[in-house]
């Protein structure tokens, strides 16, 4: 069976889906493994260290797409990518078919059998194959780094002959993966760490990392039952606007990562809030693509507005490539082993992975709400 892993495509991504240790381990288990030249540059990894793990090099982007059983990826790939991928081949990647119905329609006209790994569900087995998860690592950790080099101060508590400089003062918005690894990053840097999340639950994580988990009351319901942020009521927003403002103005750095899965992300930080903060002060947004939850962002772009540096980067994980695509990479590896058996793919519906992720199968866009939605969204060419 032959895996292919093409270059990515979209801009400014310098990741790549496998690098060569993971190669190495499916190539031990028997697979054949076909790498776009250059797909690794990027991140680091030449293609003479993917022929020393046992991997091929295709020079040829369509040659390698045609002839792959599996093609792993990050990115969507743009409709007229998945137009060369073979007939009975199966695309693993972050598809977000929603907002990629060209794509999705052209997947499914190819008969390619489509895995989004955005849809993973949360298990103990799914949790190894987590890109979202390892991901979002990544993206929080970053964040404490660029706001750490954009802020005029110093993160750590400085006893020094000139006097006493004080710790940063970090807010981090949303407690999930990301904001819990900017928590965890903004601690070691020595900042003084302050953190809200409107799912009370996530309160000891929050404490075990050293900092304040800010609650003015708790909102029982705002969690689902996979444990994500749920959208809460008006009067609850206001109360919970109310809280960060109080916050925000004595902060040096905020970093807001709170999002709700298949909607656009709720707005915490308004323009009013950014004008209330200190000049010099940093925010970076990791809810960019979502739409922000600053009011001011602009995302892909880094701004200044009242004297507030607010990063609205889409990003953050191509930022640290090699870690972020080891990381992938291995998050990869558990799912081909999961649906690759004796060199062949198998899908078994009775499989919860399978029933959540696979999203096009045999000339078809498996789920009927997708299915209508993104009719609708084509204007009814489904």
């Amino acid at each position: 069976m032959i895996i292919g892993v093409p270059a990515e495509r979209f801009a400014g991504e310098c990741r790549v889906a496998l690098v060569p240790e993971s190669v190495q381990r499916l190539i031990a288990k028997g697979l054949e493994v076909r790498i776009e030249s250059g797909a690794g540059q990027a991140a680091w990894f030449a293609d003479e260290d993917y022929r020393k793990a046992g991997a091929s090099i295709e020079p040829a982007r369509e040659s390698l797409l045609s002839q792959s059983d599996l093609v792993i990826q990050i990115n969507t790939p743009t409709p007229d990518m998945a137009a060369l991928l073979r007939a009975g081949a199966m695309l693993a990647c972050l598809l977000f078919p929603r907002d990629h119905a060209e794509a999705t329609r052209t997947l499914a006209a190819q008969r390619v059998t489509t895995i989004a790994m955005e849809n993973l569900p949360r298990t103990t087995i799914a949790q190894a194959m987590d890109v979202l998860s390892s991901q979002s690592t990544a993206a929080g950790y970053r964040a404490v780094i660029l706001a750490a080099s954009a802020l005029a101060k110093f993160f750590p508590m400085l006893m020094t002959a000139a006097g006493t400089i004080a710790p940063a003062k970090v807010l981090i918005l949303g407690a999930g993966v990301a904001g819990l690894q900017a928590i965890a990053t903004a601690r070691r840097l020595g900042a003084n760490v302050e953190a809200f999340d409107v799912r009370p639950a996530v309160r000891e994580e929050v404490e075990s990392l050293g900092a304040k988990f800010i609650s003015g009351e708790t909102f029982d319901d705002a969690a689902t039952s996979e444990g994500y942020a749920r959208e809460i009521s008006e009067a609850a927003q206001k109360r919970v606007l109310r809280m960060i403002e109080s916050r925000l103005s004595r902060a040096d750095v905020c970093i807001t990562s709170a999002l709700i899965p298949h909607r656009r992300a709720p707005t915490l930080i308004t323009a009013e809030m950014v004008q209330s903060m200190r000049p010099g002060s940093v925010i970076v947004d990791l809810a960019g693509a979502q739409g922000g939850n600053c009011q001011l962002t602009e995302p892909g772009k880094d701004i200044v507005a009242h004297g507030v540096t607010i990063f609205g980067r889409l990003n953050l994980p191509s930022e640290v490539a090699i870690d972020a695509s080891r990381m992938y990479a291995r998050n990869m590896e558990k799912l081909i082993f999961h649906f690759v058996r004796d060199g062949i793919i198998r899908l078994d519906w009775r499989d919860e992975i399978t029933r959540r992720c696979v999203v096009t199968h045999d000339g078809e866009i498996v789920d009927a709400e997708l299915r209508q939605a993104l009719a609708a969204n084509l204007g009814g060419a489904l």
